[in-house]
């Protein structure tokens, strides 16, 4: 689980989308609640965006080289479901620099 302190190595930004309040966004709210700080200790220097909006369905964004951007949703995964999804973002950047 290395990769969790080299974020900024492969992404620009990292952004999590979700509902305050629906049961859809709730795993998302959880990963936020439980790992946010550790990743931002982490990758200090990476923006991680954390935005919030009504009636919106969970996502997980990266943004790359480029502007290229990749989203993945959340709604039904659970929390290491969700670190797998980020392991895959974070993968995506590192094939682009090769």
């Amino acid at each position: 689980m290395a990769w969790r302190g080299h974020l900024s190595r492969n992404l620009k930004e990292l952004r999590i989308l979700f509902c305050p309040s629906s049961p859809a966004s709730m795993s998302a709210r959880t990963f936020i609640e439980r790992n946010y700080k550790d990743l931002k200790i982490l990758n200090p220097k990476l923006p991680i965006l954390v935005r919030e909006a009504s009636g919106i369905q969970p996502q997980l964004w990266a943004r790359y080289d480029m502007g290229m951007e990749r989203g993945i949703p959340l709604e039904g995964l659970e929390e290491v479901q969700i670190w797998k999804a980020l392991e895959e973002l974070v993968k995506v950047g590192a094939s682009l620099k090769a």
